[in-house]
């Protein structure tokens, strides 16, 4: 009687162990993180790899885009081409105000026909993280002026490009015709307060930038001869991207081809990384898979073991204790040994049951079990 109710105790272990190997063995093998991981990864390789692509079939139409001259010979082949436009072109022209130029706010005779006046505000913030003043700067108010303005041939000639939306292009950039920095002024309260608050003012910086009268500029877009015979650059169409800058065309090509292999640099070090976290899923799903085959081979040798040593009442009487009991439910023989301890002190049906996977005997952790085969 003794031993049956060390059966039925033992069994309630039994089916929780069972059923925790169940369940480690049946979870998704993959954490928070790496789920965070592989999918930002992979939306960024795709958006990555959108931007080489539009970048790319930039690079590819700055090669093929035909190269013009701006002289007659543009208006006479223009107004022979069908729809009297090119979808795509460069042209490369000095700047000339089409009326009256704008003029410098603060340099006397500096005119340009593309100005931008800024107003900036610096200050010091307190990073508590790094425990020490960290320099800002925001935008308080920035105009930008535009004056109708041709591009001429360097050459000289009537034949001149009107340049259309000029502010909408690529690559502008703007020559600094005036700069000044006004320094904050603070009082012993206000030098306390900021202090306190974490923020302190620097002053004020005042710009202004133009692009000046005379100025080289290379524009990249569509041109088309309207009815009065005006040679026009403006955007293209189909959402190409329009180029208006100071630097000549293969100083063009070869910031555009930059930009290009930093973005498939991107895109395949994003990719890389999201194939390496599956990899690293599937190698956990395999061990685990090993494991478990492992595990069910185990029983399966025990199952086979516990036949071929079953004799017909044997076990049927527990006023007995049979030689070489189990030290756990007594009434079965030792059947596994335990590593790295290398005891041999119970069945395999209590060896399961164990609530940790400790040795009884010495409370040495349980690394492996292996049947035990006695002839």
């Amino acid at each position: 009687m003794l031993m049956s109710g060390w059966a039925r105790l033992k069994k309630p272990w039994k089916l929780k162990r069972l059923s925790e190997s169940s369940q480690k063995m049946d979870r998704i093998p993959v954490s928070t993180v790496e789920l965070i991981c592989l999918g930002s990864s992979f939306a960024f390789s795709g958006l990555f790899y959108y931007l080489y692509r539009k970048k790319r079939a930039t690079v590819q139409l700055l090669k093929e885009a035909p190269k013009f001259q701006i002289n007659k010979k543009l208006v006479e082949f223009l107004n022979a081409n069908p729809g009297k436009c090119v979808e795509y072109a460069v042209v490369e022209g000095i700047t000339r105000p089409v009326g009256e130029s704008l003029r410098s706010h603060y340099q006397d005779n500096c005119t340009g026909v593309m100005q931008r006046l800024i107003l900036k505000e610096h200050k010091l913030i307190w990073n508590n993280l790094a425990r020490s003043w960290n320099d800002s700067e925001r935008i308080i108010h920035q105009r930008e002026n535009v004056v109708p303005f041709d591009l001429i041939s360097p050459e000289g000639g009537k034949s001149a490009i009107r340049v259309i939306n000029p502010l909408e292009a690529s690559g502008l950039q703007f020559e600094t015709v005036y700069e000044r920095f006004h320094q904050a002024t603070q009082g012993f309260t206000d030098i306390i307060g900021h202090y306190l608050s974490g923020e302190k003012p620097k002053g004020f910086l005042e710009t202004e930038e133009m692009v000046r009268v005379g100025a080289t500029l290379t524009g990249i877009g569509e041109l088309v001869l309207d009815s009065d015979k005006i040679i026009k650059l403006q955007p293209p169409k189909d959402g190409l991207e329009y180029f208006l800058s100071t630097l000549d065309f293969p100083s063009i090509l070869k910031q555009q081809e930059s930009s290009c292999k930093v973005w498939k640099v991107l895109m395949t070090i994003c990719a890389l990384t999201g194939i390496a976290v599956i990899l690293v899923v599937l190698r956990r799903m395999y061990k685990e898979f090993s494991e478990k085959q492992e595990l069910e081979e185990l029983r399966r040798s025990y199952e086979r073991f516990n036949e071929s040593r079953r004799i017909p009442g044997s076990t049927a009487d527990y006023d007995e204790i049979p030689e070489n009991a189990c030290v756990i439910c007594l009434s079965k023989p030792r059947e596994c040994v335990f590593l790295t301890c290398g005891h041999v002190c119970c069945c395999y049906d209590c060896q399961r049951a164990l609530p940790s996977p400790t040795c009884p005997i010495c409370r040495s952790p349980i690394t492996r079990v292996v049947p035990l085969y006695q002839a």
